[in-house]
């Protein structure tokens, strides 16, 4: 190694320099978000693990998230995909507050934000009306019958019971109908910890609002740390600093975020 070479060297790896050019607010940034994949692979694991092992009983999405404001009658898993879309959306408005940023256009970088915030909120609101109609369920619940059966109602059908089994529905209707529901043991309307009405087993509930309340919480928080930075934006404050970095830091959380999302959504609605 020559001389010149050596001095180099000693100069990056000394101490004080970072040899990949990355401030150290960056890199902690990506520690922190190495060890929250951790936690998000963790949960998405345990629940396909738990799907396979309970198959047979396991609710089918596609039958359980049905519902889209202003329309009557079951649009599957339209509203999820639309809560998707906004969350893509904000993460490209995000995109374009950094590139503004590196650009120095302080007021680009103040309207990308504060539509990335507005995405970000859509998404909340979305997000709380979906657990509102999966708490309060059906009008009339399901039926448990003194087989052990589940027998499901319909809001957009009255008058008729559904038998899933391997995702395979039955319809029971008029007098035979009436008379199971006369016969059940209990009735579950909604969903919480310890039973649901979409299937006999808690642990799809369980899991919905943990994974999807646990990624709740990260958008709840982006939001928060959005909307500071985007006061901070307004009050000129990264301006007279020189640069944006906190824009991009803040752009690496949201980013994550919205990718795990689309991994919640792979595993818990579409598989």
């Amino acid at each position: 190694m020559s001389t010149a070479t050596e001095a180099k060297s000693k100069s990056i790896w000394g101490g004080g320099i970072s040899p990949f050019n990355v401030s150290w607010g960056k890199m902690f940034m990506w520690f922190f978000l190495v060890s929250d994949a951790f936690t998000f692979s963790t949960l998405l694991v345990a629940y396909g693990t738990m799907r396979h092992r309970f198959t047979d009983i396991w609710p089918a999405p596609g039958d359980v998230f049905t519902h889209f404001p202003f329309i009557h009658g079951h649009v599957p898993l339209a509203y999820v995909g639309l809560m998707t879309f906004i969350l893509i959306m904000s993460s490209v408005t995000m995109v374009l507050a950094v590139d503004a940023g590196h650009q120095r256009n302080h007021k680009s970088v103040a309207m990308w934000m504060g539509l990335t915030i507005v995405g970000g909120l859509m998404f909340l609101g979305s997000q709380a009306w979906e657990w509102y109609h999966f708490i309060h369920g059906s009008k009339e619940g399901t039926y448990i019958l003194a087989d052990g059966r589940f027998a499901r109602t319909d809001d957009y059908e009255p008058g008729k019971l559904f038998f899933w089994h391997n995702h395979q529905k039955t319809v029971v209707e008029g007098a035979e109908a009436e008379k199971l529901k006369a016969s059940a043991v209990r009735n579950i309307k909604g969903a919480n910890m310890t039973e649901n009405e979409y299937g006999n087993t808690p642990l799809f509930a369980n899991f919905f609002f943990f994974i999807t309340g646990f990624h709740g919480f990260h958008v709840f928080s982006g939001v928060v740390i959005n909307i500071i930075i985007f006061i901070n934006v307004l009050n000129g404050v990264y301006k007279r600093r020189g640069h944006y970095e906190q824009v991009e830091k803040s752009g690496l959380y949201w980013h994550f975020v919205d990718l795990v999302w689309v991994f919640v959504f792979t595993f818990f609605y579409l598989v």
